[in-house]
């Protein structure tokens, strides 16, 4: 494997922090979240920052790549439109699973994969699906995790390992996802460093996060601790690193601060000897899909990664047993079943609440005017939270919102008749054309009452 394009010292772009990121000092480079931008509406900071050679890497979260089901073409799609957009050197997702087809629910939140046989063929054939559909190479993060699947054959390092082995892909680490399992499934972050083939690190994550109880919550709403800038210079002793990137996405905190916390790792990662791997000086970003694989690969094609034990299609009988898994837990998790056996039921109630508050959240940030009708922050996600109990989100966020809205509608909520109606014509404004299913008809008959 050839070593990756050089990419230096970058931060995580959000558009809080937008003017903050083109006056930081010292700035290489800035990950987006893919699924946030438009390729045809590319936000004018992000095409300032393109301007003046800052180098631009989507970062997708949606594929659920360690899921049962072959990844989404209109998903693949849309993520290499994304990095031909920017003339990104590479894309990113992670090993994860997000929904399940059977019944449909989605997580709204990364969960990990358990690290068996079946898992890791279904990944690496999905890997490989999703690296022939796009036009730049692939790099795969390690999640953080707040439980570990039973009866796990592997452990992280050797899941990894192999992976790499059977796709070529390319490794995201996350320092700060190492401490997060070290805590909350005793992993030793140092026997993954040692484990894993560090010839096809990409670039690095460091990010904030804080422990309530026994459990370390990877916020990326918190500074970074100095036990996370520990482990990045446990890894920065075993190789130079491409690229180190600071996460944060929320509770942003002072310019100066944001700056400091850059200083910070820059110090890490320049400081004292590194192990033997190197990385090359990356050329300009690219214009187009060939010439931007060149840009970290280099001019000649890759070998042909080996197809490894279970060959380059998982077995269908390997799907269906990862299927079945994923989907009694994520229906535990969100649809309040039964926790399957074998987990650690204190672990998952912990979890479930999680998904729920980020789904509460979320939805407020996508839908700013909902806690305002409804009267505030916590009466807001008071009923929402009393909504999302029996209703799974089935399609995404943005449908969750209108969901949300038509469940207090038909129930004649709010109680007070001008937030009703004022609930209303926001829903009305965004319903947009549906197929008319009774909750929809329900919703209108209401919508037309309250008008």
């Amino acid at each position: 494997m050839k070593p990756m394009a050089h990419l230096g010292v970058g931060i995580g772009w959000r558009p809080e922090i937008a003017d903050a990121v083109e006056r930081l000092p010292g700035l290489d480079w800035v990950e987006v979240v893919a699924e946030n931008i438009c390729p045809g509406h590319l936000p004018e900071a992000l095409l300032r920052l393109r301007e003046r050679g800052t180098r631009v890497v989507p970062h997708g979260v949606s594929l659920g790549l360690g899921g049962a089901d072959r990844p989404d073409p209109a998903k693949l799609a849309a993520l290499g439109e994304r990095a031909v957009a920017l003339g990104a050197p590479l894309v990113t997702e992670h090993i994860a699973f997000v929904r399940t087809s059977s019944p449909v629910l989605e997580a709204g939140h990364l969960l990990p994969v358990p690290r068996t046989r079946d898992a890791l063929d279904v990944l690496c054939e999905n890997v490989r699906i999703a690296q022939d559909a796009l036009p730049v190479p692939l790099a795969l993060e390690n999640i953080a995790a707040l439980f570990s699947w039973p009866g796990e054959e592997l452990t992280e390092g050797q899941f990894l390992t192999e992976l790499v082995e059977r796709t070529g892909v390319r490794l995201l680490i996350d320092v700060a996802n190492l401490h997060t399992n070290r805590v909350n499934r005793g992993e030793d972050p140092a026997a993954v460093l040692d484990a894993i083939p560090l010839e096809a690190l990409a670039y690095v994550h460091v990010a904030g996060g804080v422990e309530r109880g026994d459990v370390w919550h990877d916020t990326h709403a918190h500074p970074v601790p100095p036990v996370v800038l520990d482990l990045l210079a446990a890894l920065r002793s075993r190789v130079d690193p491409p690229g180190v990137l600071l996460e944060r996405d929320d509770d942003f905190p002072p310019e100066a601060e944001l700056a400091g916390e850059l200083a910070a790792i820059r110090a890490v990662v320049t400081a004292g000897p590194a192990g033997q791997v190197r990385t090359e000086t990356a050329p300009e970003a690219a214009e187009g899909p060939q010439s931007v694989r060149e840009a970290a690969d280099g001019p000649e094609s890759a070998p042909e990664p080996a197809e490894g034990p279970g060959g380059r299609v998982a077995p269908e009988p390997a799907r269906t047993r990862v299927a079945l898994g994923q989907a009694a837990l994520l229906s535990a998790l969100v649809a309040g079943t039964p926790v399957p056996e074998g987990f650690d039921r204190g672990r998952i109630r912990v979890q479930a609440r999680a998904l729920a508050a980020k789904r509460a959240d979320v939805v407020a940030r996508l839908a700013p005017e909902l806690p305002g009708i409804l009267g505030g922050r916590d009466p807001y996600r008071e009923a929402f939270l009393a909504y999302a109990k029996g209703r799974p989100m089935t399609a995404g966020y943005r449908r969750d919102a209108l969901d949300f809205a038509e469940h207090l509608l038909i129930r004649d909520l709010p109680a007070d008749p001008a937030a009703r109606r004022r609930l209303t014509a926001w829903w009305r404004e965004r319903a947009g054309v549906r197929p008319p299913r009774r909750v929809v008809r329900w919703a209108r008959a209401l919508a037309g009452r309250a008008a």
